[in-house]
């Protein structure tokens, strides 16, 4: 059966850099464009044009160098943001316009004191406007997962009618559960007319821990983008991690879901934007920490040894890891340093191992981590 295609928006180069402290210069911009280009996803968010001259430039120039993505510019719903951003895309292949407002009623209420009706207004006029100029519109519905399902899909309907061609439905404040995220997404699908004519787009944040999931729960239901960032970087406590959804979908081929990423360039690309941040990739992060694919209870390491497959789900391989790490600590067994030992060129018999395990863990236990140059040291004192 031929699958889905859940299209991968990137958007590491605008979201992701709202992390404070994290600015990236037009240079960097371009550097990690051009590799996400590679790596396959279908839209980078390149910045928010009007929001600085530097942002504009970045745009213009990741407009220039990228050959297969789109590219997309972000903006309120207000014609000089729409203005601005259509003229920072007029190098790019594949242009997209990526506007919106706030639905929710806080949002109404609050932060624009306003009303429904010309909520609804300002929307259909955005979408209407940018339309002229580019025909790809995404349509973003701020704080889409606090706003009642039946306003939502009335607000779709109308800017699907005005010409939008992407329906992106953030949870915005990371409060979804993703039952009830999932619940959302499918509503619409089954209530707004013409829905068979656009892309529903998930736009989740980790606020709960709850991004992946949340995004997951959007397209099994129907959404068919994924907004998300290089190691879940963005806003407050971050956005849904790129490496995370795209292998999900891979290990779960009944879905019949799955994406255009190349998957080999997952941790090259988490380095990237690792060092070029200055934001260190927690290293239990899935998928590209550290830890990711290093083993170091005894149990674990001797199923490891025996067949990777009995601790891992994921060859590292696969991801751009050269291989899995057996981590010696005083938790390690025979096994680990039987395989460690032979790497190094010591072949050690039953006897032998028993002996060296003994003095390797009257050292374990005063280092944190055993490492190839002890090892020699060890070998040599029962010799």
């Amino acid at each position: 059966m031929q699958k889905d295609q859940v299209k991968i928006f990137d958007t590491t180069l605008r979201d992701g850099e709202q992390v404070p402290g994290c600015k990236l210069d037009t240079k960097n911009k371009l550097i990690i464009a051009e590799r996400l280009d590679e790596l396959g996803v279908d839209v980078i968010e390149a910045g928010f044009p009007i929001s600085s001259p530097g942002d504009f430039k970045s745009v213009v120039e990741v407009s220039k160098i990228v050959k297969k993505s789109s590219v997309c510019g972000l903006t309120r719903a207000v014609k000089k943001d729409i203005d601005v951003a259509v003229d920072s895309l007029k190098f790019a292949k594949k242009p997209r316009i990526h506007t919106g407002i706030g639905t929710s009623e806080s949002h109404i209420k609050y932060k624009f004191n306003s009303n429904k009706e010309k909520i609804i207004e300002r929307a259909v006029a955005a979408v209407s406007y940018a339309k002229k100029f580019i025909n790809d519109i995404e349509f973003y519905a701020e704080d889409a997962g606090r706003t009642d399902n039946d306003f939502l899909a009335l607000v779709c309907e109308k800017v699907i009618k005005a010409g939008a061609t992407v329906l992106n439905i953030p949870d915005t404040t990371g409060y979804c559960l993703p039952e009830e995220y999932g619940k959302k997404i499918k509503y619409l699908m089954e209530n707004v007319n013409l829905i068979e004519n656009v892309t529903i787009s998930c736009h989740c944040h980790n606020d709960l821990g709850l991004a992946t999931a949340n995004s997951i729960s959007g397209v099994i239901n129907g959404a068919r983008q994924i907004e998300c960032t290089i190691n879940g970087i963005g806003e407050r406590a971050g956005n849904t991690s790129l490496e995370e959804v795209v292998m999900i979908l891979r290990q779960h081929p009944y879905l019949n879901l799955d994406t255009n990423i190349n998957s080999k360039y997952l941790y090259p690309i988490s380095q990237l934007v690792s060092e070029s941040m200055g934001m260190i990739v927690q290293p239990n992060k899935a998928i590209v920490g550290a830890n990711a694919f290093a083993h170091s209870s005894g149990i674990h390491q001797d199923g490891v040894i025996k067949k990777r497959e009995t601790y891992e789900i994921i060859d590292p391989k696969d991801v751009g890891v050269d291989k899995s790490s057996i981590i010696l600590t005083a938790r390690s067994g025979r096994a680990a340093i039987a395989y460690r030992s032979k790497n190094i060129g010591y072949e050690l018999t039953k006897l032998e191992l028993d002996k060296v395990y003994n003095e390797f863990l009257k050292l374990a236990d005063q280092k944190k981590e055993i490492t190839d140059e002890d090892l020699p040291h060890i070998i040599n004192k029962i010799k």
